[in-house]
């Protein structure tokens, strides 16, 4: 597996990113619901990376590029970041489905969660995977997630409801100490 690394999302990604969410559309709306058409311009990313800048400052979600050798080959996010009590964020993240199976989801994850820990000093993180979705549920526990529920038609995804499975990871250092 080549090397990944991560990379905040600047306004000098905009035209790779926008190609790089172009040639993956079709795959990544077979997992989840499509973005809406008005996202694929180029004005549209550039709206978004500065709002992942406004976000990071606010503390309320940190987006991430997944690069190997220089290209975007993914994104990784924690959204919905809440810390007065819970320290807790929500993980989610796509591959090129080019790059599928090659590990980078599972590098790019325990990276995330170095981030998580040890910079943003969250004490909690969850993901969701559809059941459906082997590969994703290969990577939250190659990462010592934990599966602690399964929501019953809980998304609503081209006409049809899908289970997702819940899962967490925990910081082993606690952050409030």
């Amino acid at each position: 597996m080549t090397a990944i690394e991560l990379h905040r999302p600047t306004p000098a990604d905009a035209e790779e990113l926008l190609a790089f969410e172009l040639d993956n559309r079709a795959y990544f709306e077979h997992w989840i619901n499509a973005r809406p058409a008005s996202y694929y311009s180029l004005e549209a990313v550039r709206q978004a990376i500065d709002a992942a800048a406004r976000e990071r400052t606010a503390d309320t979600a940190h987006q991430f590029l997944i690069k190997a050798e220089g290209r975007i080959v993914g994104r990784i996010n924690l959204t919905g970041v809440v810390r007065p009590h819970f320290g807790k964020a929500m993980l989610g993240y796509r591959i090129a489905e080019a790059c599928a199976g090659r590990g980078h989801a599972s590098a790019a994850v325990a990276l995330v969660l170095k981030e998580a820990f040890e910079g943003l000093k969250l004490w909690r993180i969850e993901a969701t995977a559809r059941p459906e979705n082997a590969g994703s549920v290969r990577v939250l526990e190659r990462n010592g997630f934990t599966l602690f529920g399964r929501s019953l038609r809980s998304m609503w995804l081209r006409g049809q409801w899908y289970d997702l499975l819940q899962f967490e990871r925990h910081n082993e250092i606690d952050p409030m100490q």
